[in-house]
């Protein structure tokens, strides 16, 4: 089988797995990684949103062999090591991670990590284009909740980017 090496929340890693395997089942089979979640493997849902190079893709719709040995990709678990430590909240998270925690957001949780990645990837974007984020970007997020706690999770995306 042929070898991938990426990074994977700051680590340099390498599979021995077939080039067409989606990232995702790599990250949770293969490397044991379970934020991103599997929802439905047709890149709709958005349970697995992570990122790639700080920007948020899904990986049940990316193949493995699509990565370069530079590329890096962060989950759930590799986000509080993106800001310092003294930014991080009372719980040693990233600021979005504890604005959630703050606007009781999630009931089953299953989709969270996915809806935390798009949002800090939104609130990214928007600082780097020189705004913050309006309700057209928040009525634009795609990730499915079945919960529906959308309203505190634009509550959360909106009061994590007052802290990012």
């Amino acid at each position: 089988m042929p070898e991938q090496t990426f990074l994977v929340n700051g680590e340099r890693v390498t599979v021995d797995v077939e080039d067409d395997v989606r990232v995702l089942w790599v990250l949770r089979d293969l490397l044991g990684v379970k934020g991103p979640k599997y929802g439905c493997g047709i890149n709709v849902c958005k349970a697995c949103t992570s990122h790639i190079n700080g920007k948020a893709f899904n990986p049940c719709a990316v193949p493995v062999g699509a990565l370069s040995d530079s590329d890096e990709i962060t989950t759930i678990e590799g986000l509080p090591d993106q800001v310092d430590e003294g930014a991080r909240g009372p719980h040693g998270l990233h600021p979005m991670q504890e604005a959630w925690l703050d606007r009781d957001v999630a009931q089953c949780g299953y989709c969270q990590p996915g809806q935390i990645m798009k949002a800090v990837a939104l609130v990214r974007k928007a600082r780097e284009e020189g705004r913050t984020i309006t309700d057209a970007d928040l009525d634009g997020i795609r990730n499915i909740c079945r919960c529906g706690t959308y309203t505190r999770i634009r509550e959360a995306i909106r009061e994590g980017e007052k802290q990012m």
